[in-house]
């Protein structure tokens, strides 16, 4: 089965991470958030997907040196400009052939759904397009979508004020398509399938249905909620261990090959310690995780906070609530509070 993944974005709520790694490649507890989605897709039977590309293509293809993950094998579609979601996947679709249904995933999107499930469902009702949905506790920041009582959506309200969505189940950004829906999208035009192609397949009944799955989601692309998915990994929000490979030292504390912790250090969990990071005398680290070949300092303090590869947190140096990008290095005694840090060119 085929999949197309929307990678293009330039990830600009998450500068100045994303100056130099696309928001696809930041680690989500020490493994590239689309290795993640990509393992996800594999499990559930896609073996090609085609990334939709616009910022930054070289990394993709750096990252993916022989074009593979895994059982996955991967084509790039690299935009010449901005397409829109729509013409982003006409354009993936037209440069790898798809000619039969697939399945659309945002390549910000984190979750746990069933995948196959979905898949069956747009097979039972015969559907053209199936857009998965997700409840949230307040959808007017979302594209809310109400539906019949059989599945076939109703209407799209974009962003309602609060307290007057017509329901609390929102577009969650994973479909499957049949190659009929290529047809609606106009090619080489910036087109929005959710604010285009879907609202306009209303018009003839019986086509679009979406699917309700209560299940773990988080859209990754601002600070907090770049943190809150660092967070629920490491709670077990897709299972157990955090990362492959990491073995649980203590309830919660998971730690990853060659990895040394003073004694003296005290971990609260969840936490997770990468490869070759060493912790030292002293430390406290709460409800973090940190990356490979790290230095934690005598007597630092790291709480609810990301440290990518490399990044050193000095004596006593006090971080919470932050991200510290690859090699970021924190003067000893210095206080970071609810940052986003890279290392200075």
């Amino acid at each position: 089965m085929k999949a197309v993944v929307l990678v293009g974005g330039e990830g600009t709520r998450l500068r100045p991470l994303t100056f130099e790694t696309p928001k696809a490649l930041l680690p989500i507890a020490n493994q590239p958030f689309l290795e993640r989605q990509l393992g996800w897709m594999a499990a559930h039977g896609v073996d090609e997907v085609v990334l939709s590309l616009g910022y930054r293509p070289d990394a993709f293809a750096a990252h993916f040196s022989d074009d593979r993950f895994g059982d996955v094998r991967l084509r790039y579609a690299v935009e010449p400009e901005p397409l829109g979601t729509a013409g982003a996947i006409r354009f993936a679709a037209d440069v790898a052939g798809i000619d039969e249904r697939f399945v659309v995933c945002n390549g910000d999107v984190l979750t746990a759904l069933d995948l196959r499930g979905l898949i069956a469902f747009h097979d039972e009702c015969d559907a053209e397009a199936t857009i998965h949905l997700v409840r949230v506790a307040d959808p007017s920041a979302f594209g809310v979508v109400p539906t019949f009582p059989d599945g076939e959506v109703k209407a799209f309200v974009e962003k309602p004020p609060p307290g007057q969505a017509p329901t609390d189940w929102i577009n969650a950004g994973t479909y499957v398509l049949e190659p009929s829906v290529l047809d609606r999208i106009p090619a080489g035009m910036n087109v929005s399938i959710e604010r285009e192609t879907f609202p306009r397949m209303l018009d003839a009944r019986g086509c679009l249905y979406a699917f309700e799955s209560d299940v773990y989601w988080l859209d990754i692309g601002t600070p907090d909620k770049y943190l809150a998915a660092h967070a629920d990994v490491l709670r077990g929000a897709l299972g157990f261990p955090p990362v492959a490979g990491a073995e649980e030292h203590d309830p919660g504390i998971w730690l990853e090959a060659g990895a040394v912790v003073d004694p003296s250090t005290r971990l609260v969990p969840p936490v997770l310690i990468g490869r070759d990071t060493a912790v030292g005398p002293g430390a406290w680290v709460s409800g973090s995780s940190i990356g490979a070949r790290c230095t934690v300092g005598y007597g630092a303090r790291v709480a609810g906070s990301v440290l990518h590869d490399g990044a050193i947190v000095g004596r006593a140096a006090d971080v919470a609530d932050s991200v510290l990008g690859r090699e970021v290095e924190i003067d000893e005694g210095a206080t970071v509070r609810a940052e986003l840090r890279v290392r200075e060119a």
